[in-house]
């Protein structure tokens, strides 16, 4: 019995996830078919400011399903997957910044333009190697996942969990905010890096590079979707829910569940940095208020809405919050925050499982009414 019911989850979740492809990869060619082929005058034209607002989107439910990865299926609440993916930012923008070279205001080929206006003379040693697109995509990977191991090693050897471990996350952002806040970090202090020309000698503004740019957020998306679907389904998988359900009793059974959750935190924080390299070409800046504690609270927010624990959920909540706040935040800016606030409180008591866990809930409901409506 527990066999077949194994064999029908798996089903399920493969069943789940061709819909999930499928819709990724009607609503993306559609979206942009309608950007290129249609003329502006037509109803079902899609500006370029649409294509880049779903592309921010994609970007965020990325974000959203590394936040699941960990705290549903581990349950480790990250309230810091804001700091990998403004350091994920950081490195594509730095990149940007050096494509520019003498067609910024002050005309240098070789400082950025926040470096000739506070006097710096020669380029920082860590800016080196950012003129080369592979050598970006290089930090994109590594900064944050070196980060996020030094982090997990020293938190989940010490066995720190919990509302202690969740406060860690939080300082570690908070802390990274304010050292970006700096001029003499040399990242733009307070103003981030902006003013971006082109990607890999392509117009960052024209109308093709932001579909294509919003084309790759949807395959990056589709890509870590299926990674994250593999490695819940693996080995891997079944013990990192062990240790979510269970931690002390996995540890006992012989499992070293600080290596387990110390891989899946850096897989997490990797997927975080990328969503976060997509992210900055699309909207043209990064700056330090990308690492704000409270950034990583949405995140949270956006997955417990969505339904944790489900992946398809993190990227439905994701979107569906983001939407809400682009609509809601012109109509009552100031209040928009106590509204995020309430939504939260009101799916915890009301949608515990969320939007995909009610959606799951209801459909199971009905194919038990028909079957027994058929005996």
């Amino acid at each position: 019995m527990l066999e077949f019911n194994s064999r029908l989850f798996l089903r399920d979740k493969t069943k789940h996830a061709y819909i999930f492809l499928s819709i990724i990869f009607l609503v993306s060619i559609s979206v942009s078919a309608c950007n290129l082929i249609l003329p502006e005058d037509s109803f079902f034209y899609v500006s370029a400011f649409t294509i880049t607002l779903m592309g921010k989107y994609l970007c965020y439910a990325i974000l959203a399903l590394s936040v699941d990865i960990v705290w549903g299926y581990c349950g480790i609440l990250s309230l810091g997957h804001g700091a990998f993916f403004a350091l994920g930012g950081y490195t594509i923008g730095m990149y940007l910044m050096r494509q520019i070279g003498d067609r910024g205001v002050y005309g240098d080929s070789l400082l950025p333009d926040f470096m000739v206006f506070l006097n710096w003379t020669e380029l920082p040693w860590f800016w080196f190697g950012f003129d080369h697109f592979w050598y970006a995509m290089l930090a994109t990977v590594c900064v944050p996942g070196i980060l996020a191991f030094l982090f997990g090693w020293l938190a989940f050897r010490s066995r720190v969990t919990g509302v202690y471990l969740s406060i860690m996350t939080q300082a570690l952002t908070y802390a990274l905010m304010l050292a970006f806040f700096r001029n003499e970090m040399g990242f733009g202090g307070n103003n981030g890096l902006t003013d971006f020309k082109d990607i890999l000698g392509f117009d960052l503004q024209s109308d093709g590079v932001r579909v294509g740019l919003f084309l790759c957020t949807a395959l990056t998306l589709s890509i870590a979707y299926c990674l994250c679907l593999l490695i819940t389904q693996s080995k891997f998988g079944k013990v990192i829910c062990a240790i979510r359900d269970a931690e002390e009793r996995t540890r006992f059974l012989g499992y070293k569940t600080e290596s387990y959750k110390v891989s899946l935190f850096v897989f997490s924080a990797i997927l975080a940095g990328v969503a976060g390299a997509l992210y900055v070409p699309q909207v043209g800046i990064i700056n330090p208020g990308e690492f704000s504690p409270l950034n990583s609270i949405e995140v949270v927010v956006w997955v417990a809405v969505g339904g944790r624990g489900f992946l398809y959920g993190a990227v439905v909540g994701a979107v569906v919050v983001n939407y809400a706040k682009t609509k809601f935040t012109a109509i009552f800016p100031d209040e928009w925050l106590f509204a995020l606030g309430a939504l939260f409180v009101l799916v915890t008591i009301f949608l515990p499982t969320g939007l995909a866990g009610a959606l799951k809930d209801n459909w199971s409901r009905v194919t038990k009414q028909s079957k027994s409506e058929l005996k």
